[in-house]
């Protein structure tokens, strides 16, 4: 049979609310927490002594780096003393709620370098030397304004040019091929080719 408290209620059941909670006895973890929220240093002295180890074994057992999880400690610490004030004794004991801020802040950094990973990741996967970038673009314009440029020909100067240069033929073959005389061909490669060189920008 469950044996009832001094006040009638048997222990662990939640007080009714209104129902004045009597003070911590001194020393205690939450007694110093409400010191902390008035921003007694002394006492935060004490939380740090009382929890310190305890915060910093939850949070190595989810975040594992030791360097990480004594970051990880201090920010819990830090916002203990910033945010002491926020706990609240009907709610719960003063461990469980720092132990509850030190395991969010774990899985929270767990979770922040789980995401920078796969940033990293996904920018190894697409990241390209820039100068192969810009050589790959450089080169696709360059075709493109040979090939706009090509166009502008006449039928017989961009067959012939073709032929000459990118067939690697020569002036009496690209004569042969097209049934020209070869007086023409080098008459129209001529013209081809100042018109190609003013085309593309190309100084004399």
């Amino acid at each position: 049979m469950t044996s009832a408290s001094p006040g009638g209620r048997p222990p662990g059941t939640p007080r009714d609310r209104g129902e004045a909670i009597p003070p911590d006895p001194p020393g205690t973890l939450a007694a110093c927490l409400r010191l902390v929220a008035r921003g007694d240093a002394d006492a935060f002295d004490a939380v740090y002594d009382q929890v310190a180890a305890s915060v910093f074994g939850i949070v190595r057992r989810v975040v594992r780096d030791p360097a990480q999880s004594e970051e990880v400690t201090q920010d819990v610490l830090l916002e203990v003393w910033r945010d002491a004030a926020k706990f609240d004794p009907g709610r719960g004991s003063a461990t469980a709620w720092v132990m509850t801020l030190a395991h969010r802040r774990a899985v929270d950094r767990v979770r922040s370098v789980q995401k920078e990973s796969e940033r990293e990741r996904r920018t190894a996967a697409a990241d390209v030397p820039f100068d192969e970038v810009a050589e790959a673009v450089e080169s696709r314009l360059e075709r493109e304004r040979v090939r706009r440029c090509l166009g502008s020909l006449t039928e017989l100067q961009r067959e012939s040019v073709t032929l000459a240069y990118y067939g690697g033929h020569t002036y009496g073959q690209v004569a042969s091929l097209l049934g020209v005389p070869g007086g023409t061909i080098k008459t129209r490669m001529r013209d081809a080719l100042i018109r190609l060189r003013d085309c593309l920008g190309v100084e004399s």
